[in-house]
């Protein structure tokens, strides 16, 4: 995706302008616009200068987003810096200043008839006085009426477009009396100088553009404050490096770290570029990147992330990463990119701000014909017509989806969820199934020592010393899980001679002139005498999937030490939260049906689907999909291709890099519990831009027949709202919408209290027509041919999703209302594939 700055931008339908002007440039594939960034993520071959150029045909202002790899984070930093604000307060100052004096002519003197000097005492020349304070108000506000109507002029009128109608047409209206008053004037006339006089709304016409500078204002600074976690990100980024040059350390600049160079981190600094540890050993805190306030010990060949703590050693490394490859500049790239995209809830408002502001000019006319008709004073009538000008706010239906994104995606990073999308973000939150695969994800990955059973007269810890001394020399996994539980007892490993390993079989040694052995069940027992109760128990571990190790001294059995892949502290926490949310959960494992079973009945899921080979699981995925949409989490490379097949793939524990790539999310973190924490942060967000809208559209469906006056005609009421009221409630509705959105910031997205079971989709519809649909297709042979056959599936009435695989060749179809099986095979059939049959 490229990335451009926008400028220009002020409410929602500028930014449906820019999305339609782009789309239509030739090899854009999508476009998505983000007012509350000013930025816009474009996809495709479309040349640079073809896109910016349709953006400024488009009346709008645009630039390529970058820089050079190294200070990338340092530009997009400073993208974000709150010019607006302060440009808003210093317009505001003067505005009010002038206002404040207007204000006390036309209503302090008039109404309550404070003291003026003596010349103004003339009603002219009050009015002449009036009208260049409202010009000089207008003039400082300038940018509200340049931008409104250069965007009338290009067709596409915006939120601008109804402040400069309104306070323009509330300034001509006014400026037409100041004529009439000077011709009554000159007659004598003071029963129409004085109705004239009265008429004047120059203060409206200061007001108007006055009032919707606060509400700019209000939302700049909450708008400010939704990107406060992506700024904070930006500025962990260190800015110079310690290098070990010919043997001498010399600091130089972030920029000039080059990948291969050595660096030094004294205790106290931050680690400035991705790399491997090569001498010493510290205790690094990573809760920058991870959001966990434990440190994590380093030493030698371990690997170290830019923007981390160094907090007690010294420590020497090889720069890996550098600049935009480092995990901070990709966590922050991940951040920007969700909030530069768009999520599929955000098309309603968008839909609506495309034709929002012709429609309200038009609301406008016909509010001024109506009361005209009616009888009434042109004086209340245009009053009526500006306050349906002014009251009307597309920024709120602009901004409902965009803040929320943003403050969601910033919550998840600073807690190490990192969603790459707005769609993933969205997604997350709908999902009926989560798949996990079980090593590395439900279980540590790596054997663990989980029961002692000596054999009579032999205790715990010789067992477990005689079995470490056998273990020192194997490379075995199963031999390391010995000697590390070893190690935490405190026992010393004594030296053997002679070791052999007998492949398929065990192990052996001599120590002090007498024979270890170590090994199978079966090759035990024809090296020493096995009691039964060792045996049972032997088999009783292996049934709820522990391997059972046997160990001997000569031909005396010293008992027995199971050995298994532990499930991580939090997994059976993480499951019950997941199903408290009343999501199916899955585990997915190559280990035989009886492990399998035992771990998952450990972890307390609700299926497990054992035997499955690597290249197995995204078949499994593709049937999990049948029964409603499917998140797969994994951290391995082996499930790069389940994470790209499901819905919504989840990357744990920033594993592997290709996994990473594959995933919708990344989880900093090798804890499950962030999966139920992702997929609650997502039904936060969806709800918070739910409620969003709801007042964005609920607020202009009250308040425009409101200010129309068509209550004031339905229920007789004898109150008007002015155009000045208008204006105000215009200005506070996009702040209301801006500091909703910041509410998500006061939920604790790992508290499961509040979790709500999610009713799920059936997969049939009343009439109980089967919702999905299967079709056996031949003829597909790669990736593109599978997009061909799901196009066109998805193109036809009444699909909801097709999942098609070339290696299975079907094409999985949901439904969401009834189609025939003659338009689903003439569809595929249409792009010259064969449809064998459709269950």
């Amino acid at each position: 995706m490229k990335q451009y700055q926008v400028t220009g931008m002020s409410c929602a339908a500028c930014q449906a302008r820019v999305e339609k002007a782009v789309s239509a440039v030739p090899g854009v594939e999508s476009c998505a616009v983000s007012l509350l960034t000013n930025s816009m993520g474009v996809e495709g071959a479309a040349a640079e200068s073809a896109v910016i150029a349709a953006v400024e045909a488009a009346g709008y202002g645009a630039s390529v987003k970058g820089a050079p790899a190294a200070s990338a984070a340092s530009a997009d930093e400073d993208a974000l810096v709150d010019r607006e604000t302060p440009v808003l307060k210093k317009r505001l100052l003067r505005s009010l200043g002038l206002l404040a004096v207007l204000m006390y002519l036309s209503m302090g003197h008039n109404m309550a008839h404070f003291p003026v000097p003596a010349f103004l005492e003339n009603h002219v020349s009050m009015a002449i006085t009036q009208m260049l304070l409202a010009l000089w108000v207008m003039y400082i506000n300038r940018k509200f009426f340049t931008s409104g109507f250069g965007s009338l002029r290009h067709g596409a009128p915006n939120m601008d477009t109804l402040v400069a109608m309104g306070s323009g047409a509330a300034f001509i209206y006014s400026l037409a009396e100041l004529y009439l008053m000077s011709a009554a004037q000159g007659t004598g006339d003071t029963g129409q100088l004085m109705h004239y006089a009265h008429n004047l709304y120059f203060e409206t016409a200061a007001m108007i553009p006055c009032l919707i500078t606060v509400g700019k204002m209000l939302e700049a600074m909450s708008k400010g404050r939704t990107t406060d976690a992506l700024k904070s990100l930006m500025k962990l980024a260190p800015k110079t490096a310690v290098l070990l040059r010919d043997g001498r350390e010399c600091e130089v600049g972030i920029d000039e770290v080059q990948v291969g160079d050595v660096f030094v981190v004294r205790p106290g600094e931050n680690i400035p570029v991705d790399g491997v540890v090569l001498e010493g050993s510290s205790a690094v805190n990573e809760a920058a990147l991870t959001g966990e306030s434990i440190p994590v010990d380093k030493a030698a060949g371990d690997r170290l992330s830019a923007a981390t703590l160094n907090q007690s050693g010294y420590l020497k490394a090889r720069a890996t990463r550098v600049g935009e490859d480092t995990t901070l500049s990709q966590i922050i790239r991940m951040v920007s990119d969700a909030a530069a995209t768009k999520a599929p809830i955000a098309r309603i408002a968008d839909r609506v701000s495309a034709v929002f502001v012709p429609a309200v000019i038009g609301v406008a006319l016909f509010t001024l014909a109506v009361w005209l008709l009616s009888g009434q004073s042109f004086a209340f009538s245009i009053a009526r017509a500006i306050a349906v000008l002014v009251i009307s706010c597309p920024c709120a239906l602009g901004l409902a989806t965009p803040v929320a994104i943003m403050v969601g995606s910033g919550l998840g990073a600073k807690n190490g969820i990192l969603f790459k999308t707005a769609v993933s973000q969205e997604l997350a939150g709908g999902i009926d199934i989560v798949a996990l695969d079980k090593t590395g994800t439900i279980t540590s990955g790596e054997p663990a020592v989980t029961d002692l059973f000596p054999a009579e007269g032999v205790s715990g810890e010789e067992l477990l010393r005689l079995a470490a001394a056998l273990e020192q020399h194997s490379e075995h996994p199963l031999a390391k899980a010995i000697l590390h539980r070893a190690e935490e007892d405190g026992l010393e490993t004594m030296p053997v001679t002679d070791f052999r390993a007998l492949p398929g079989n065990g192990v052996e040694a001599v120590l002090a002139g007498e024979t270890l052995r170590g090994g199978s069940g079966t090759y035990m027992a024809g090296c020493a005498a096995i009691p039964a109760a060792l045996q049972k128990q032997a088999e009783s571990l292996a049934a709820v999937g522990k391997t059972p190790l046997f160990f001997a001294r000569g031909d005396e059995l010293l008992g027995v030490i199971a050995v298994a892949d532990r499930i991580k502290d939090d997994s059976a926490r993480a499951v019950k939260e997941l199903r408290g949310m009343g999501l199916e959960v899955v585990m997915l494992t190559g280990d035989n049906e009886r492990t399998a079973k035992a771990i998952g009945a450990e972890a307390g899921v609700d299926r497990v689907i054992a035997g499955v080979l690597p290249d197995g699981k995204e078949a499994e995925i593709r049937r999990l999909q049948r029964s409603g949409k499917v998140a797969m989490v994994g951290d391995g490379i082996n499930d790069a291709p389940a994470l790209t097949r499901a819905d919504l793939g989840v990357a744990i524990g920033a594993g592997a890099d290709v996994a990473v790539d594959a995933a919708d999310v990344v989880l900093m973190k090798s804890r499950l519990t962030d999966v139920s924490a992702a997929v609650r942060l997502s039904r936060l967000t969806i709800r918070n831009i739910h409620e969003n809208l709801f007042w964005a559209f609920f607020y202009n469906l009250i308040c425009i027949p409101l200010a129309a006056g068509f209550y004031q005609k339905l229920f007789g009421w004898s109150w008007e709202m002015s155009p000045m009221l208008g204006a105000a409630a215009m200005s506070l509705s996009s702040f209301t919408v801006c500091m909703n959105a910041l509410r998500l910031n006061l939920f604790d997205i790992h508290d499961p209290r509040h979790d709500r079971v999610r009713k799920k989709k059936s997969k049939s519809n009343k009439e109980g027509i089967p919702m999905v649909k299967t079709l056996k297709v031949e003829g597909m042979m790669c990736p593109h041919c599978e997009k061909r056959v799901q196009k066109a599936l998805e193109a036809l009435e009444g699909v909801e999703s097709a999942v098609a695989s070339h290696e299975a060749g079907t094409a999985i179809v949901t439904l969401s209302a009834p189609v025939s099986d003659e338009a689903l095979k003439k569809a595929v059939e249409e792009q010259d594939y064969e449809v064998k049959g459709i269950e």
